[in-house]
């Protein structure tokens, strides 16, 4: 039995009270082979430790119900019932094969989509139990029940490209059926969740469901008192491979208008930073299925040219490339510093010049061991002449910062590198 199934099973014992005005957490793991981000839920009756990918933009979880689904409790919706008109559903699905967890008659009806791969099935509508553990802030609590979890079923298949052990995605989009829009609903819990990746392989990050805080790591560091708000900003025009008419996007945006290197603007299109209302291209999104943040062709170019050119100034030279990034140093040459390699600054500046949120080595440099080199590469990425989104904040460039997703006033907020205050992501203390 793995750690955390042993404090799940200690908390089960426990959990005979649910805290008033409990908050939820989610343990999250980094795959090092995949760069995804993974949780770890536990789902049916009886409970089963499920290992889902942590899909920030997506509307509905999915799991794969075709391979070692058994559960006494799991139901499908039947068509044309409030619940099922509610999704917008597309499909009515019947089946002629065995009645089970993926077949039957006069059933709703989801499209289950991999954000990497872009593959889509689709798919029954399914309810069942789902258990998360509860927090205070500072450690994990007893579990709580989400007993009509909905969700969709998926064929083994569809979890192709994703993180090996993984059975489907977790949704955390802006939805009401993702994983905080149920728990919100449920426990009438307020509209927050917050994020702490971790790039450790040792050790946990942590999502925070249902609450503003506190967000308490050891030593006994409150991070949420040093975060920086920005608007989160509405794409009208979803971009999921099957789209519902007059349904925006539940991915996050951001209103990101500059980016600096070292203090210094670097001239962009400023057209590409603003989300065509029409098509809904365009715009900055937030991303914990894109392993890199990723920048328009143009936007690359000035980024990476001012980045050089700032790099050349501290006396640091350029080796040779490692795939997938363009611009890598040799380790020798950079000092370490307490939050990461020491090398120009980056701000992304969203609505003001008082408002940015700085990257530092830690988060914009990504050290790689290739044939006998040591290097440390700038971990941005080139998306393209003309992407969907101009850009993908990724995973990376959000290890170790704390990101709270602030739902009641549609806001982001964002405390840059948790390094300068002493603690890290992988500080949270799950011991029950």
């Amino acid at each position: 039995m793995s750690l955390y199934s042993l404090l799940f099973f200690l908390s089960f014992i426990s959990s005979l009270v649910l805290p008033l005005h409990a908050a939820f957490l989610l343990p999250i793991q980094k795959d090092h082979t995949t760069s995804q981000y993974t949780t770890t839920v536990y789902l049916k009756t009886p409970l089963q430790p499920t290992k889902l990918l942590l899909d920030l933009g997506a509307s509905f979880t999915w799991v794969d119900c075709y391979r070692n689904y058994n559960s006494t409790t799991y139901q499908h919706i039947p068509c044309g019932t409030p619940l099922c008109d509610s999704f917008h559903s597309l499909a009515c699905g019947n089946c002629y094969e065995p009645p089970g967890p993926a077949c039957a008659n006069d059933t709703c009806e989801f499209f289950p989509e991999n954000s990497v791969t872009r593959k889509v099935n689709l798919e029954a509508a399914l309810i069942d139990s789902l258990a998360v553990p509860t927090t205070d802030g500072s450690t994990q609590g007893p579990i709580a029940h989400v007993k009509n979890y909905i969700f969709s079923c998926a064929r083994t298949a569809l979890l192709q490209g994703l993180a090996a052990g993984v059975s489907g995605t977790v949704a955390m989009g802006r939805s009401n059926i993702s994983l905080q829009g149920q728990v919100r609903t449920v426990f009438s819990a307020p509209n927050y969740f917050a994020l702490c990746l971790s790039g450790s392989r040792k050790f946990l990050g942590v999502a925070f469901i249902g609450t503003s805080g506190p967000y308490n790591f050891l030593p006994g560091i409150e991070v949420g008192k040093s975060l920086i708000y920005t608007p989160l900003i509405l794409n009208p025009v979803g971009g999921t491979v099957i789209t519902y008419a007059n349904h925006p996007s539940d991915e996050y945006f951001v209103g990101l208008t500059s980016i600096k290197v070292n203090g210094k603007v670097v001239v962009l299109n400023q057209t590409l930073l603003a989300i065509d209302s029409e098509t809904g291209f365009g715009g900055t999104k937030i991303s914990t299925v894109v392993p890199y943040t990723t920048l328009q062709t143009s936007i690359y170019k000035a980024f990476t040219e001012a980045f050089v050119k700032e790099s050349s100034a501290m006396n640091l030279t350029l080796t040779n490339a490692v795939k997938p990034f363009s611009f890598c140093f040799s380790a020798k040459e950079i000092v370490s510093t307490r939050v990461g390699p020491e090398v120009p600054t980056v701000d992304l500046v969203m609505q003001s010049e008082e408002v940015y949120w700085r990257m530092f080595g830690s988060n914009s440099m990504v050290r790689v061991a290739h044939k006998g080199e040591d290097v440390w590469c700038l971990g941005f990425v080139d998306g393209g002449a003309n992407p969907r989104t101009s850009i993908v904040i990724g995973g990376h460039l959000m290890e170790d910062n704390l990101l709270q997703f602030d739902l009641e006033s549609n806001r982001l907020g964002f405390s840059s590198s948790l390094l300068f205050q002493g603690t890290t992501c992988a500080n949270f203390n799950f011991t029950i």
